[in-house]
């Protein structure tokens, strides 16, 4: 009987209403154990109506078997996974155990399950409840809460149940959250009285209702733990009625009430997370249990069976039984339920029951852990993997086994996000061993550490170390980690301690592999920039790229694209980048993605595509967020920044706020100065935008990498000269002029020829400023020539050659326009104006606004691709595209696609 809970069952129906009319939404139900989570979510399906309804429930004893409850839940749509993209459909056959083979991305298991959801939404509704979702797996509830993230135009309601937040108890930031309380003084004297009928006096209900705080599960069994006397009110009640644990005392009196055969299944029960009939009779038979014990716990109401299924009544019964046992009882009850599995294809539960049935070292269990840790990180449960190969680590006499084991539950725990303990166990896999392969692998896990969260100079040092370390076993290790440091050091992490790059170079020069080959080039290209040998570097990275169109490795692809950055390689650093985005994308890698989305902006500035830039860094921010990673959302809220103070947004103050927050709660690691000095470039060209010639010099004069102090070097120049420090500006236009003639880089040979046209005399600037925008498509910046056409029509007006400014002021201002860079337009219409032309007013009403989803749904189609297509890129359903589309092309006043390829979109 659910009483009093009117609003609760209004707010849950308005959902699933919401979710048949097309708008999917998602709420996460909280409170208190018996508050009544699990009748409201009972309540919510008798009520959904005609709907595919997916249910399943955590169970806290399978929170080591990844992907256990999303199996459960996903079952009935067994169907519609033929229909699902190959790479998704192999993802859910590797999650749920049903093929070996190589690893697969948990992220793309979400992608996989919103496939699915949003495929059978087209069917009809779909409501998916879960319940205990405290309980779930950690894989599971990572791929359910992406897909209430994802979810938009689909006929999806998705609800979970869960104990009120505390530590890390299924965190859903984001999620609307409701929380339900006990019952009113009205609803609980009427649950009473259905439960008990008279047999509660005024008096004992009333106290009974204020120690309970109204909660349900307690006003229906703690009463019958009181004698007749003292629920009739003549004799005093305990002094307290502590929830929980009197509840748990209640139900573990009953049990203890029972024959020792029926206790005995009934401890059974609780330690089975299978839920399986089957399973339970056939470990109550192996323990010596007739059918007298099942009928018996049936019979007590601590058990509640379903033809197959069998469950015990609350979890709390699960608690009160199982914790009150004896480690001897229950680990008999786990050799039994292990013994009932064996061969029933289920080789993880059966480990994991061996393994809570273990009461000291086993060598061939420690294997089986192993081999149930590597099945988990396969399928993408590093939290499953963790916990496996951490157990069988403690179960292992075999030193070296042992110290795999821990290197292997340290990576898993750094998969998952838990630097701390990855840390601890480093440590611990480090101290075991004296093999220097694997010495390698932990040096390597440590320096990645220490390169996302931690310090990137103390990460240089791992790597270095560790490749010297490794040389002579593994030369090829060795070089890989070397580059690395080698990339590393040349972002600024430089920890002083040398590389022996030439005895790298020695030790793998047989190697003739794509890959070596390319390896060998970068190091030889990062090792020259460290230097300052541009010529050189240039040489090495123009080969090492060509080989590059050979390998297909992530790593290899980026680091290939980290040394075009830093030798301003435009072209080349957007390709091997993009190269990389592509594989992360095939794969679900969402880390990879974020950070190929990250240093995608580099290229997107530089080359005026802040459309690009925009929608790369919202996606970016909108992925981190979604897996976990608050510190990833740095660099792309740092270009955000940028951007708002060149276009003179409103939201310039708000998002350098967001950052400042983001610098002080998260370590930001190798990406640590790239978002200082983005933000101290935002800063300057906010303070140039209002004028203030000083602060914008201040700002700019910062910037403390030469990588970012390049691409930022005509409005470094220009704002020394605006501030009257023209030797400051001559300094940096010739440390660029260095390289510039090394790289013979048309950007910064034009750039270089804007500074000096800045700073020469006027009979020498002329020549200069030709130089500086004769060839702007080479140049490939169109913002930093535009820079230098306002520069150079100023000087040709105060030249008093007002005509032959104009039309390098009206290039400018078009420029200035299209980037929506509102204080440079300014800045070339007053200068025009000043030349005796009226600059145009562009007609704000051709500008499509639209919001970032809507802008990078958009840029898709308009580049061809179809509905489905862009679903699977974005990570969303057609349908939600379509939705999205539809909202474009009414913002724009179009009809067709051809139509939206041609308009302004901001």
């Amino acid at each position: 009987m659910l009483v009093g809970r009117e609003s609760e069952r209004a707010l849950l129906g308005a959902l699933v209403e919401r979710a048949r009319h097309g708008t999917a939404g998602s709420v996460v139900v909280r409170g208190e154990p018996g508050v009544g989570k699990s009748a409201l979510l009972d309540a919510l399906v008798a009520d959904a109506g005609e709907a595919t309804v997916l249910r399943a429930q955590g169970f806290e004893a399978e929170a080591p078997l990844a992907f256990a409850a999303l199996h459960r839940l996903l079952r009935p749509l067994g169907r519609l996974r033929d229909d699902l993209p190959a790479p998704q459909a192999r993802a859910l056959r590797v999650a749920f155990g049903e093929e070996d083979g190589p690893s697969v991305e948990p992220f793309l298991v979400g992608v996989a399950t919103l496939s699915l959801l949003t495929a059978a939404a087209e069917e009809r509704l779909v409501v998916c409840v879960v319940d205990d979702a405290h309980w779930l797996d950690p894989a599971t509830a990572g791929s359910l809460l992406f897909c209430a993230r994802r979810l938009g135009a689909d006929r999806v309601a998705l609800v979970f149940a869960a104990r009120e937040a505390t530590g890390d108890m299924f965190e859903a930031s984001g999620l609307p959250e409701v929380t339900v309380t006990g019952l009113d003084d009205d609803a609980a004297r009427t649950l009473l009285a259905g439960r008990w009928g008279e047999d509660a006096t005024g008096a004992v209900a009333e106290r009974l209702i204020a120690e309970t705080g109204g909660n349900p599960l307690a006003l229906l069994e703690l009463p019958g733990e009181l004698t007749p006397d003292q629920l009739a009110g003549s004799a005093a009640l305990p002094s307290t009625l502590h929830l929980s644990v009197h509840v748990e005392r209640a139900f573990l009196d009953r049990c203890r009430r029972l024959a020792a055969p029926v206790q005995h299944l009934l401890l059974l029960a609780a330690a089975d997370d299978t839920g399986r009939l089957d399973v339970l009779r056939g470990a109550s038979s192996l323990a010596g249990l007739d059918d007298d014990a099942l009928r018996g716990a049936l019979g007590s109401g601590l058990l509640v069976d379903d033809t197959t299924t069998v469950s015990l009544r609350h979890p709390l019964v699960r608690s009160a039984i199982y914790q009150a046992a004896s480690g001897t009882d229950r680990r008999r009850a786990h050799e039994a339920l292990a013994a009932a599995l064996s061969g029933g294809g289920e080789p993880d539960r059966v480990t994991w029951h061996r393994a809570y049935a273990a009461d000291g070292p086993d060598e061939e269990l420690a294997g089986a852990l192993a081999e149930v840790g590597a099945r988990a990180a396969r399928r993408g449960g590093h939290v499953a993997a963790l916990a496996a190969y951490g157990r069988g680590a403690e179960l292992s006499t075999d030193t070296e086994r042992r110290a795999q084991l821990t290197f292997a539950a340290a990576r898993s725990a750094w998969a998952c996000g838990r630097a701390a303990q990855a840390r601890a166990l480093l440590d611990a896999a480090r101290e075991a061993t004296d093999d220097p392969l694997l010495l390698c692998d932990v040096a390597r896990v440590r320096g990645h550490i220490e390169v996302n969260v931690g310090s990137a100079p103390e990460a240089h040092r791992i790597f270095v170390d560790a490749a010297h370390a490794v040389l002579l076993r593994d030369p090829v290790r060795a070089l890989d980690i070397g580059v690395a440091a080698a990339v590393m050091r040349t972002f600024g992490a430089d920890s002083g301690t040398p590389l022996r790059s030439d005895a790298l170079l020695a030790a793998t020069a047989e190697d003739g592999s794509p890959r070596t080959r390319c390896l060998r080039q970068m190091l030889v290209a990062m090792t020259a920039v460290a230097e300052g040998r541009w010529s050189a570097a240039v040489e090495a990275l123009d080969v090492a790229s060509d080989i590059g169109e050979e390998v297909d490795d992530r790593d290899v692809l980026w680091n290939l694209a980290n040394s075009a950055l830093q030798l301003g390689d435009d072209h080349r650093q957007q390709q091997y980048y993009s190269y990389a985005l592509s594989r992360a994308r095939e794969a679900g890698a969402a880390t990879a993605v974020v950070y190929c989305l990250q240093r995608l902006g580099f290229g997107h500035y530089v080359a005026g595509d802040h459309v690009a830039l925009r929608v790369g860094a919202e996606e970016a921010i909108a992925l981190a967020a979604g897996i976990g990673q608050p510190a990833m959302t740095a660099l792309p809220v740092a270009w955000l920044t940028l951007l708002a103070a060149q276009q003179g947004r409103e939201d310039y103050d708000d998002l350098l706020s967001q950052l400042e927050r983001l610098v002080v709660a998260h370590p930001l690691g190798i990406t640590a100065d790239p978002v200082h000095d983005l933000t101290r470039w935002a800063m300057g060209v906010r303070a140039a935008g209002a004028g203030d010639t000083a602060g914008a010099l201040h700002h700019l004069s910062r910037v403390r990498l030469p990588v970012i102090a390049r691409l930022a070097a005509p409005e470094r120049i220009e704002a020394a000269v605006r501030a009257g420090e023209t030797g400051t500006a001559r300094e940096w236009t010739e440390e660029l002029a260095a390289f510039a003639g090394a790289t013979r880089r048309p950007w910064a040979v034009a750039t270089v020829a804007f500074g000096r046209a800045l700073t020469a005399r006027d009979e020498e600037s002329e020549p200069l400023f030709r130089e500086a925008t004769s060839d702007p498509e080479h140049v490939g910046r169109p913002l930093d020539v535009a820079r230098s056409e306002l520069a150079y029509g100023d000087w040709l007006r105060r030249s008093q050659r007002r005509v032959d400014a104009r039309q390098h002021l009206r290039r400018a201002l078009e420029t200035f326009r299209d980037v929506r860079a509102e204080a440079l337009v300014s800045r070339a219409e007053q200068e025009l104006r000043a030349s005796g032309e009226t600059a145009r007013k562009r007609d704000p009403s051709t500008l499509v606004q639209l919001t970032p989803t809507e802008l990078k749904i958009a840029q898709l189609v308009s580049s061809g691709m179809s509905n489905k297509d862009v679903a699977a890129q974005c990570w969303i359903s057609p349908r939600t595209v379509a939705f999205h589309l539809r909202n474009v092309f009414a913002k724009a006043g179009v009809t067709s696609r051809g139509e939206l390829a041609r308009l302004d979109l901001a």
